[in-house]
């Protein structure tokens, strides 16, 4: 049996894992130290594959109720922040 192993970084991990375990939409405000995670949606395109949206929202509070509306509809929705953009959630 052939294992790939690949060495990542926390926000790649969490980006790759959203993309193979069939989130269908990410919605996040760019901000440190997740950053990352948007930009790793960004280049991987899984719009292209598994249809999953991803939107970069103007605010955090923009994107949890993205999320909200999302959820709302049944379907399996993210977000990320930093610790200050969670207070605002």
């Amino acid at each position: 049996m052939s294992e790939e192993i690949s060495l990542l970084k926390g926000n790649e991990a969490i980006a790759y894992s959203a993309i193979r375990y069939g989130v269908d939409g990410y919605f996040g405000y760019p901000i440190t130290p997740q950053s990352e995670i948007i930009e790793t949606l960004m280049e991987a395109a899984p719009w292209k594959t598994t249809g999953m949206v991803v939107l970069q929202a103007e605010s955090e509070l923009a994107a949890i109720n993205m999320v909200y509306g999302g959820a709302a509809c049944g379907k399996y929705a993210m977000t990320s922040s930093s610790s200050p953009g969670i207070s605002l959630k």
